[in-house]
């Protein structure tokens, strides 16, 4: 089975062209889609309910605004506590449609290949960014230059939502850590990428272009706000991973 796991914000405009992306990818694999709705105020939820009519999901969330890191806890629990064989896989994605899904295939294959996780990498060589502003390039390289040298990370891409995990490397790093994620915000695809890294997880990266011109709104993620969660993970986080 491939789980898709997909956290939604506020992605009314968004939904359609993803659910049909989402339809129309893999078509010969076995497919079930776990959205973690995180306090939207629009009609995100309604209208993914009747895109997805067609296909097998599930609709996670209590209504309330927790940040990113809740959505794909509950969700990773969620599948973990559903997934019935250790070569299932989970992939997850923006909803907001600037995930390439034309790679997907190649990923995928790829973790079948015996890497516990596969990264979608902008940084890669053969990625790059479409369309983003200079401030929050200069902003998330800084950044990742940073909690590279202090925890010793040699991939390039630390935060990106577009992953390819196995259900086995969740399993082991659930049981070294008793939680797959505790920081609530963007900086938890890092929380969680260390977490495998110490776990002795196999990963590898896979060049994407970043298409934020297929965004319909703005991004959910405040710059400021996460620079500074990045700070305080980097002062405070090594004494707790």
């Amino acid at each position: 089975m491939i789980y898709f796991l997909i956290p939604i914000l506020n992605e009314s405009e968004n939904i359609e062209l993803l659910s049909k992306n989402l339809i129309n990818c893999l078509p010969e694999e076995n497919k079930y889609y776990v959205f973690v709705d995180d306090g939207s105020t629009d009609n995100s939820v309604a209208v993914l309910k009747k895109m997805a009519v067609s296909s097998s999901y599930t609709i996670l969330g209590d209504g309330l605004n927790h940040g990113p890191g809740y959505a794909f806890n509950l969700g990773f629990e969620w599948i973990l506590g559903h997934s019935h064989h250790d070569n299932d896989i989970v992939i997850t994605l923006e909803a907001d449609n600037t995930s390439d899904l034309t790679i997907l295939p190649n990923m995928v294959s790829i973790s079948y290949m015996g890497f516990d996780l596969v990264l979608a990498s902008a940084y890669a060589q053969g990625g790059g960014f479409e369309q983003t502003t200079f401030l929050r390039k200069i902003l998330s390289f800084g950044a990742n230059m940073l909690l590279r040298f202090a925890y010793d990370i040699k991939v390039l891409t630390l935060s990106s939502f577009y992953r390819v995990y196995t259900i086995t490397i969740l399993k082991e790093v659930k049981k070294k850590y008793s939680s797959l994620i505790a920081e609530p915000g963007f900086i938890s695809m890092i929380e969680l990428l260390i977490k495998i890294i110490r776990t002795k997880g196999k990963i590898i990266e896979y060049p994407m272009t970043l298409h934020s011109s297929k965004r319909i709104g703005k991004s959910k993620m405040k710059v400021i706000k996460t620079t500074l969660r990045y700070l305080r993970f980097l002062i405070a986080g090594r004494n707790t991973l």
